[in-house]
């Protein structure tokens, strides 16, 4: 995959595609969570980062697999898509395998982790990779529209 046939998506259309998703699980998660917990779920005062069993499957484990089987099956999260952007292999420009998919998506903690700085590297990188990307070998790109 030559880099001069690429348009690498920069940080800021992915930033917004962040916040599609983000939305979009939020639409799903609370109104879930709201119905096994109540409004207490939602109070400051909840002690633990985790409310219980519902609230770890339904806030970190149910998002993980609906994300990384988008990447593994369209190449790109509602987002993403809404956004004309894909998923790919840094090399050969083609779908995402699965250990790439799951590898990317524990990526994203080893780039959030360091104050986010794996993220921002987006911003600065040649091929527009985060640290995620790069330890997935993966690169975001936008789709190429048919003439």
């Amino acid at each position: 995959m030559s880099d001069q046939d690429i348009h690498y998506a920069g940080f800021w259309i992915r930033v917004g595609a962040s916040l599609i998703d983000t939305a979009l699980i939020l639409v799903v998660t609370f109104p879930l969570l709201y119905a096994i917990y109540g409004k207490a779920y939602f109070n400051v005062d909840i002690t633990g980062f985790i409310a219980g069993p519902a609230d770890f499957l339904i806030s970190w484990v149910l998002p993980a697999i609906a994300i990384i089987l988008f990447w593994i099956n369209r190449q790109a999260t509602p987002g993403k898509m809404a956004l004309s952007l894909r998923i790919v292999d840094a090399d050969t420009g083609g779908a995402l395998s699965v250990g790439q998919s799951v590898g990317r998506y524990f990526g994203y903690f080893v780039s959030t982790i360091p104050l986010g700085l794996g993220l921002i590297w987006v911003a600065f990188d040649k091929r527009k990779q985060g640290w995620h990307d790069k330890l997935a070998h993966t690169v975001v790109v936008r789709s190429q529209r048919k003439a």
